[in-house]
């Protein structure tokens, strides 16, 4: 049974807003079909491999792991480029995009997911913070210099039930040394960051011109704070509102502000039908 009154809130605030700041976590593409890695049963669900040898994420999703067991590393991290190449973005990216597209200020990004899928269904690029970088990035793992590029020309080849890279990984264009994602990863001290920066200054600059932000916060939950830290600090530096969608950890501060424990797709789309009417 849908909250009806606090999704006509939620349409309320879409209505009142200038811009909107989409603030999102890795809930966000769990109904594009994405695995989630709450925890390590959702995780070792997915790789199964990778639970046979009792590997918890935080160990392979770690620049060490590329150093000590190369081709499990890249079996990892190539496995999960293919699947968010192949995987389309749910339909409440378009939805997002359309009220976004409405604003006389229009739309911004702030995201923890790796996966591009905001460029993916169509959003502005330049409009786009992705604060643990991308998958879509490379960078050298040593690294030998500040140089990050793009993976299009590298295709995975893996044995999924193995969880192992069966073609060459992609070397760095400088040294010839195995490269890596552009990915901030547990422990890391080598992530080259320029790119996000560049990112994190053109939305500061978009902010500073937004007088009414309305941060449509999606899947971000408190395990790894960073997507909510953000989405307080737009409301307490720019005057915005919150409208808070998580299934599990839906509360908000202050009451004008709407929590919704729902899932993003189911959200969105019953808040479009408020709108529509």
């Amino acid at each position: 049974m849908f909250p009806t009154h606090l999704i006509h809130h939620a349409a309320e605030l879409i209505d009142q807003a200038d811009s909107l700041v989409i603030a999102a976590g890795a809930g966000m593409g769990v109904d594009s079909g994405l695995p989630d890695f709450r925890g390590s049963e959702g995780f070792w669900k997915a790789y199964p491999a990778l639970c046979q040898q009792a590997i918890p994420f935080y160990e392979i999703a770690n620049p060490a792991a590329f150093r000590r067991h190369p081709q499990l590393a890249w079996g990892f991290y190539g496995h999960r480029l293919r699947l968010y190449r192949n995987t389309l973005p749910h339909a409440g990216f378009d939805i997002l995009r359309r009220w976004g597209a409405a604003k006389t200020h229009g739309l911004n990004v702030y995201t923890s997911n790796v996966d591009g899928h905001f460029q993916q269904a169509g959003m502005q690029d330049t409009h786009i913070h992705e604060c643990h970088g991308s998958i879509h990035y490379l960078q050298c793992l040593l690294p030998c210099r500040d140089s990050i590029w793009q993976a299009d020309p590298f295709i995975p080849e893996v044995d999924e039930m193995q969880c192992q890279l069966l073609n060459a990984a992609p070397t760095c264009p400088h040294c010839g040394g195995m490269a890596r994602p552009n990915i901030l990863m547990f422990g890391d001290a080598d992530w080259l960051e320029q790119r996000a920066q560049q990112q994190a200054a053109l939305q500061a600059n978009w902010l500073s011109r937004a007088s009414r932000p309305l941060v449509i916060e999606l899947g971000a939950g408190t395990a790894i704070p960073s997507v909510r830290n953000f989405s307080h600090r737009v409301m307490l530096e720019y005057g915005g509102r919150l409208l808070r969608i998580n299934l599990r950890e839906s509360q908000v501060p202050f009451a004008q502000n709407v929590g919704l424990a729902m899932g993003a797709l189911e959200a969105l789309t019953a808040i479009q039908a408020v709108l529509d009417h």
